[in-house]
């Protein structure tokens, strides 16, 4: 049976990505099989999980997917392997203001789960007062089991030794110690980490990782902490029905936050995917029955994509018959105009009458309700999905469309109508993780 365990930490920028990767590389070099998951929403860390893993790695969001779907999605990601590791958003109980189990905090995940929890701790600026916030972390939340720390950002054997004896004394396990090195850190943007796609290097550093876990990290305790882990996989619902039979997805640099679970139930309830590039200035292909437009970076690609005179000509014509969507950067294309960082505006596809900017950036990020306001590639009028909002651009004109759906936060709060509708083409700032009920 599998064994499985959750990385986390107090609050990003502890470590947790490298460390989760520097086990995963580690196992795998042992020949251990291994597989790893995300809590939350996030698009970049499941990609270089699966490069570390060599097996795919899927988000596991408590807040947004229905119990049978987590649990689901939850055994496909153990399937065959001896080992899943999941590794923690934000801070480990990070989430909404609301009753424990409901508020999509990685500390829920790992309670429904039965997750054993393993604490990165970013121990720089401090020494023996580490023990106290691991002390706390420990005893914070009844439902966990914190089997024990990994020390990060180590500065020195004397700086270890002293917040080691600390630990013992507090009755923490320390299982590991990572010295302090800025190269080990992986490049950032605007939305987090530079994808894994972008690295050439990614084989090397995932090697020099594995080096590091078998020299710093105690594999045998780690793996020896993990408690045995069984979900069913239950046959139901994907998490959204597929828009089409076939589906054509626009995948590129500028269009590639679409998350694994939805391509996996989709393909499991019978649909093709048929990727195509606008970057390379394709048209979607026309034995395609819907178009699919994710997120990602147009912003860094806007003269490019306005340039992309067949990829222009093949949505219009497709939207004459055929529903597309967009979502976040997918809604930007769709959109009259994109305003990039240094105020140039580009012509975007028209599809819909809005305009954005990146030019004008403000944060918007957090869990969303979307109910849908008519029948579309998404699913029929009134029903209601759950997602997450983040990106930095700005809505500069709203545009006269009809709105795509009407949007809550997580706590509830209306947040009025969002998104655009006209024809067969819908969009929105909205990222759909799954629907709240068949």
């Amino acid at each position: 049976m599998t064994a499985g365990l959750m990385i986390a930490a107090p609050r990003s920028g502890s470590g947790k990505t490298t460390v989760t990767l520097a086990l995963l590389a580690a196992f795998r070099r042992q020949g251990i099989s291994v597989s790893a998951a995300k809590s939350g929403p996030d698009y970049i860390d499941p990609a270089f999980h699966t490069a570390a893993a060599g097996t795919p790695s899927l988000n596991l969001d408590s807040w947004a997917m229905p119990p049978a779907l987590l649990d689901s999605l939850a055994a496909a990601a153990a399937r065959n392997a001896e080992l899943l590791i999941v590794e923690s958003a934000m801070g480990l109980f990070d989430g909404l203001t609301a009753p424990p189990g409901q508020r999509g905090s990685p500390a829920d995940l790992a309670a429904h789960l039965g997750l054993p929890v393993i604490l990165v701790l970013d121990v720089s600026g401090q020494s023996q007062s580490a023990a106290a916030t691991a002390r706390g972390f420990a005893t914070h939340d009844p439902r966990l089991h914190v089997a024990g720390v990994i020390l990060n950002q180590v500065a020195s054997p004397r700086h270890r030794s002293g917040i080691e004896a600390a630990m013992e004394e507090a009755g923490i396990k320390v299982l590991g110690s990572v010295m302090r090195d800025a190269t080990l850190a992986l490049p950032e943007r605007h939305l987090g980490l530079v994808q894994a796609g972008e690295h050439s290097a990614l084989p090397a550093y995932l090697a020099r990782l594995a080096d590091l876990a078998e020299r710093s990290l105690d594999l045998p305790a780690i793996r020896g902490a993990a408690s045995s882990f069984g979900r069913t996989a239950h046959s139901a619902v994907p998490a959204l029905p597929p828009p089409g039979r076939r589906i054509a997805l626009a995948r590129d640099d500028a269009f590639s936050f679409i998350y694994p679970h939805l391509l996996q139930t989709w393909r499991d309830a019978g649909a093709d995917i048929a990727p195509f590039s606008p970057l390379a200035d394709e048209a979607p292909p026309d034995d395609c029955d819907a178009v699919w437009l994710p997120g990602g970076y147009p912003e860094l690609h806007a003269p490019r994509l306005a340039a992309a005179t067949t990829f222009h000509g093949g949505m219009h014509r497709f939207a004459q018959t055929r529903p597309i969507h967009g979502e976040c950067g997918g809604f930007m294309v769709l959109g009259e105009t994109l305003q990039a960082a240094d105020g140039t505006i580009h012509r975007m596809t028209g599809l819909l009458g809005h305009a954005t900017s990146f030019a004008r950036r403000r944060l918007n990020l957090g869990y969303r309700e979307a109910t849908l306001t008519a029948d579309g590639a998404l699913g029929p009028a009134g029903s209601v999905l759950r997602g997450h909002e983040f990106h930095y651009a700005s809505l500069t004109d709203p545009g006269s469309d009809a709105a795509f759906c009407t949007l809550r936060d997580g706590l509830g709060q209306d947040l009025g109508p969002a998104g655009g509708r006209r024809g067969h083409v819908t969009g929105s700032f909205f990222h759909a993780i799954a629907r709240t009920s068949p």
